[in-house]
């Protein structure tokens, strides 16, 4: 365990071994750099183990957030080809379904301004989806198709990250407070375990950002979205073939409401099971279990398909999306603070965003030009309201830093 008496620093500690911190640690390494990550729990022991791994372009209206998804797209395809198999990467395409025809306009004009940024979408009337899913409920207006979207085991993929990136991993570790030198910048962690050194952190934090930018003194308001996820009994190969969801699913990301929100996205994983998600409530860091929103999930689950209705649901499970207000991630180093820099506030797409955001922030670190324009992920875009910086918020109740 490296304390203060280090000779030979890392070039960044990345607080955080979920998949966001284990993509930073990778491209950096990939670029030459040496980092340390930390966490308080163990590999991807928060929001990455609770996810149900999607790497999702269709849920993205055209904008900085889809701009980050395609990127990833890329890179998520690209480190298919060398991270193991139990990453279990699954180009499995998504479907977006409507009910009536005028969702079915509405899905048609959001998908027009997507072809504009590059997504790949097609539109499959009412009569031939069954052709891409035969046993979605019959009835529907129609829906896209969108081939880009995919999926990976998420822990799996966090752990595969971090192997390949070669970096120091200090597990069951709590960050206490920040390093500064006598300018104020940053220059490492003091942990339970020690002090790490280095002339730049990363907070990848998730849910917890918000928490470790109160230790250098700034306030970024990540705060907690509570959602559930239902797991099937296994069942037969490609009874759900696509990842499908309701387009109502896309408004609910879009939201901010604080109140459960629930739209079924069902889909099947190479177990047999069937992933159902997803819902969304702030609720703090409340981890008690809601059968109103298991409940929600199923009946939407059983109006798309059917034929889950005699299926047994084995168990569920829960975690909690690091959501921002304005719905886009804090990328990038934090100018109130030199030598601190983020990659939290992914809110339910951390997965699929993760190596695009990896590689905007080995970017910073090396000080070289982004592969994409960084503005609208500035950390600093909220500013700070007097009377907040240090002050804990009611959805922020777990605020120590992992």
């Amino acid at each position: 365990m490296p304390t203060k008496h280090v000779s030979h620093l890392p070039d960044a500690v990345i607080v955080g071994a979920g998949v966001v911190g284990a993509a930073c640690a990778y491209y950096a390494g990939r670029a030459g750099l040496t980092v340390t990550v930390v966490d308080r729990g163990p590999v991807a022991g928060g929001t990455t183990g609770a996810g149900e791994g999607n790497l999702l372009v269709s849920d993205k209206e055209a904008g900085p957030e889809l701009d980050l998804a395609l990127l990833s797209t890329r890179l998520w395809r690209e480190l298919a080809d060398i991270l193991p198999p139990e990453t279990e990467y699954e180009p499995k395409g998504g479907l977006v379904v409507t009910p009536d025809g005028a969702a079915l306009t509405a899905l048609r004009a959001f998908a027009a301004g997507q072809a504009k940024a590059g997504v790949e979408a097609y539109e499959i009337p009412g009569d031939r989806l069954h052709d891409l899913e035969p046993h979605l409920a019959p009835g529907l207006a129609g829906g896209f198709h969108y081939p880009g979207d995919a999926q990976v085991q998420p822990a799996m993929a966090a752990a595969q990250l971090l192997r390949a990136s070669r970096a120091h991993v200090v597990l069951g570790t709590e960050v206490t407070s920040l390093l500064t030198d006598r300018s104020g910048a940053v220059r490492g962690v003091r942990t339970t375990r020690g002090d790490l050194h280095a002339p730049a952190v990363v907070n990848a934090a998730g849910p917890w950002g918000g928490a470790l930018a109160r230790l250098a003194g700034v306030q970024l308001p990540v705060l907690p979205r509570r959602g559930f996820v239902l797991v099937t009994e296994p069942l037969p190969p490609r009874l759900v073939r696509h990842k499908v969801y309701a387009a109502d699913y896309i408004a609910d990301v879009a939201s901010g409401s604080a109140g459960l929100q629930s739209s079924a996205v069902v889909e099947g994983t190479p177990a047999g099971t069937v992933l159902i998600g997803a819902t969304r409530e702030r609720v703090g860091f409340d981890r008690t279990l809601s059968t109103e929103a298991l409940r929600r999930l199923a009946a939407q689950a059983i109006a798309l398909f059917p034929v889950l209705g005699g299926v047994r649901a084995l168990r569920a499970y829960h975690g909690f999306r690091p959501y921002l207000p304005d719905h886009l991630p804090a990328i990038g180093p934090d100018p109130r603070v030199p030598g601190l820099l983020h990659a939290c506030g992914h809110e339910g797409a951390g997965i699929g965003l993760a190596p695009a955001t990896g590689l905007l922030v080995t970017a910073a670190l090396l000080g070289e030009q982004p592969a994409l324009d960084v503005t609208p992920f500035r950390p600093d875009r909220f500013g700070d309201r007097p009377g907040e910086r240090f002050a804990d918020r009611p959805d922020d109740t777990e605020g120590a830093a992992p």
